[in-house]
């Protein structure tokens, strides 16, 4: 555990604004540049491959293909050097560390869009869909009934 001084030291330089995102998803980090005396911000898009929480020292790993070279880059999550962070879209993975990545070529390197879906959007979608099949259901019991006139013991024996 660190010592208290330490921490109120180093929560001075935490950002606030920081998305959550995670390694799989697709970033776009907007990095400030400085050349001589002008600066300008730069935007670094990739694939977050790994993350590492650890207070004022938290960093991620984000790779792209910059002219058919894998290139991977390390920001400091709480750097002043960072202007900010955009998640572009969300990645379906089973690993902390996608270090696999770099040894994969094409297609087989994408990863898989995770699709968010909205509890409440699901759960009228299942009663519009039992709304349909018991309204499919009655129809077809009346049509059955209409075709064939049902026989009773008593209209056999006459």
């Amino acid at each position: 555990m660190k010592n208290a001084i330490i921490q109120s030291i180093e929560n001075d330089y935490i950002k606030k604004e920081i998305p959550e995102f995670s390694p799989g998803d697709n970033v776009r980090v907007m990095v400030k540049i400085v050349e001589g005396t002008n600066s300008r911000v730069q935007s670094y898009e990739g694939v977050c491959i790994a993350r590492k929480n650890a207070g004022v020292g938290s960093s991620f790993t984000v790779r792209k293909i910059s002219y058919g070279e894998g290139v991977e880059r390390i920001f400091p999550l709480h750097s002043p050097m960072i202007d900010s962070i955009i998640l572009v879209r969300r990645g379906k993975v089973r690993r902390a560390k996608l270090y696999y990545l770099r040894d994969l070529r094409g297609k087989a390197a994408r990863i898989v869009e995770k699709v968010v879906r909205n509890p409440a959007d699901e759960a009228a979608k299942k009663v519009a869909r039992n709304a349909k099949k018991a309204e499919k259901n009655a129809k077809k019991a009346e049509k059955a009934a209409k075709a064939k006139p049902s026989k009773t013991p008593s209209d056999t024996k006459e």
